[in-house]
């Protein structure tokens, strides 16, 4: 089955597989996001955290590979009252343009090491200088607490790996816990998580 397949299977339910509020983490951190504009969520899904980064005044765009999962956040938008730009893509593919983005949101963003490692090599060149990159993942040790994320431990992540890979991104915010999440039926219940907040230097 393919990556697209498998997820718009996933989120063929009348239900938000992971809810409608946005990421604790996301939420926490907006104080330090104040002055970002330009948004880029990456693997979206249904839309959550980028209905509510709307909400919150930014210009949003969403991306993710599943048709399914774009319609439900395009729905959840306009109940809302919010507009966000919705783009169907596999990131393997997408183009990350120069100093698009003042900043960039990745919430349990799991992918095959190669496309990860794609993504993230691209990413800093596509931020504008003092832009971010933001992102929730869940550790390799969550295979042992089975309340979510992928079953692939080369999917899953090492904060030291994480690191490395976003660099020359400097991680402003690096944190290395367990914490309960409860995100739908898709995440339930204590978490092993990284969260990470790091900068484009304007140097």
């Amino acid at each position: 089955m393919s990556s697209k397949d498998f997820w718009d299977q996933r989120y063929t339910t009348d239900e938000f597989v992971y809810g409608i509020n946005p990421n604790d983490f996301l939420v926490s951190l907006m104080p330090k996001l104040k002055g970002k504009k330009r948004v880029l969520c990456l693997a979206e899904g249904e839309g959550r955290n980028a209905v509510f980064l709307a909400e919150q005044g930014f210009d949003v765009t969403a991306l993710d590979i599943s048709q399914v999962a774009v319609e439900k956040g395009q729905r959840l938008a306009k109940q809302r009252g919010v507009e966000v730009n919705w783009l169907i893509s596999d990131l393997a593919d997408y183009v990350f343009e120069s100093s698009q983005w003042d900043l960039i949101v990745a919430v349990f963003m799991h992918l095959p090491p190669k496309i990860r490692q794609q993504v993230f090599q691209r990413m800093p060149a596509s931020l504008s200088f003092g832009g971010a990159f933001v992102g929730e993942f869940y550790r390799k040790e969550q295979l042992q607490l089975n309340t979510g994320g992928p079953k692939d431990l080369d999917m899953l992540y090492c904060p030291e790996q994480l690191q490395k890979e976003i660099q020359p991104l400097e991680c402003f915010h690096l944190n290395v816990i367990n914490r309960e999440v409860i995100e739908g039926i898709g995440h339930t219940g204590m978490a092993a998580v990284v969260q990470v907040m790091a900068i484009k230097s304007e140097k």
